[in-house]
């Protein structure tokens, strides 16, 4: 490459890249703590509006979401294959104490090589880059085969009842299908693109309401603790092992997240407790199966116990197929990285998504600061992720 050439490359991956930061710090410094969008989806819509998406703005409930493809529908009906979704959430977790923070959360700041600021990582620089991205494939292929959609809501990180799964319901219904899906969470462990997640556990969830008798604590005879019978059925459940998950999962496993009992005082027995607990389970298990130990261990425990449960989400994976080809090429191109299929980590909406038949791909910034103060992404990493992501496109839809 000539010194010509080479500035001029350097030019246009500066300008990438800056284009990528604008784009996130602009939607950074917008407070949008869920299920509050905060006009961050206005933002992205009037960008993929001007480079010729149809978008369709769908609420549910207090939740934003739209879908938006391109090219624009034609009105003979006929359905361009394959369509290639990229999804994100505009909504990120609130920030806790402001004053730990090394400067103010939405207040997005550029420093050390990173930009910081609640949702740098998780998900706004790779919404961002994802609207970049698609921006400059539309404009060098205005006639792409296959159709390129986004889906974006803004109940990710809350219920996620009113949001990508309602999305989901309404195409369906319309027989809309989604064939491939790119979902932006940061799945990065330590360099851009060494991990993709290509699945996910299942999530089940309950709180626990367990009913005693209040009592003085110098006469027990004549209470019920429900403290000690919870506290043994717990016992029983931390220390069960699952299963050993298999080659694709990580082992099932079990975590109390909240307990609340007491009245306050020191010689009370309280008259009931409350627990809040979370599996997030692999194929081998099954709601129901989980569910009966549960109930089980509480019943042999001697506590009259009450339970509200809730599932997530059930297990899912994509093995192989030309989306995964497609995203392990990208990164191999952009970052010269092989990268690492997992299925561990949280939950996503790609449970929403899989469901339907469509391969899914979760691939985004790292991971590290998420849901943390001071969370932070790389400014070396927004182009080379604008960049992937372009480069998926090209090898879903024009391959």
């Amino acid at each position: 490459m000539t010194s010509a050439s080479f500035r001029r490359a350097d030019s246009r991956r500066r300008s990438l890249a800056d284009d990528v930061l604008a784009l996130t710090r602009a939607l950074v410094e917008r407070r949008s703590v869920s299920p509050d969008d905060a006009g961050c989806q206005e933002l992205v819509i009037g960008r993929l509006e001007c480079a010729g998406f149809a978008v369709e703005r769908m609420r549910f409930g207090e939740v934003d979401n739209f879908w938006a493809v391109h090219p624009s529908p034609r009105g003979d009906g006929a359905v361009r294959k394959p369509r290639l979704v990229l999804a994100g959430h505009t909504d990120v977790v609130p920030c806790g104490p402001v004053a730990a923070w090394s400067s103010p959360p939405f207040e997005p700041a550029v420093r050390d090589g990173f930009l910081y600021g609640r949702g740098a990582a998780d998900m706004k620089s790779s919404l961002a880059a994802m609207v970049v991205a698609a921006e400059r494939f539309v404009a060098t292929r205005p006639d792409h085969p296959g159709c390129l959609g986004f889906l974006v809501t803004s109940d990710e990180e809350a219920d996620a009842v009113d949001g990508t799964v309602r999305v989901v319901e309404e195409l369906l219904q319309r027989g809309v299908g989604i064939d491939y899906c790119v979902v932006g969470e940061p799945s990065s462990s330590a360099r851009l693109g060494d991990v993709i997640r290509v699945g996910r556990r299942g999530s089940l969830g309950a709180t626990a309401a367990v009913k005693g008798v209040q009592g003085h604590v110098a006469y027990p005879d004549q209470a019920v603790n429900p403290i000690h019978s919870a506290v043994e059925a717990l016992r029983t459940l931390i220390n069960t092992t699952w299963d050993e998950g298999d080659a694709d999962f990580p082992p099932t496993s079990f975590q109390v997240s909240n307990v609340r009992a007491g009245t306050g005082a020191g010689n009370v027995i309280p008259g009931e407790f409350e627990c809040a607990f979370n599996f997030r389970f692999n194929p081998k298990q099954t709601p129901d199966a989980l569910k009966a130990a549960v109930e089980q261990a509480f019943e042999g425990a001697g506590a009259d116990t009450e339970f509200d449960w809730r599932l997530s989400g059930m297990p899912f994976i994509t093995r192989g197929g030309k989306l995964i080809d497609a995203v392990r090429g990208a990164v191999a191109d952009v970052v010269g990285l092989e990268t690492e299929s997992s299925t561990s980590g949280g939950t996503s909406d790609g449970r929403f998504i899989a469901p339907t038949g469509a391969e899914v791909v979760e691939l985004g910034p790292v991971n590290e600061t998420i849901h943390q103060v001071d969370e932070r992404v790389a400014l070396a990493d927004l182009a080379p992720l604008a960049h992937i992501y372009e480069a998926i496109l090209e090898r879903v839809l024009v391959a």
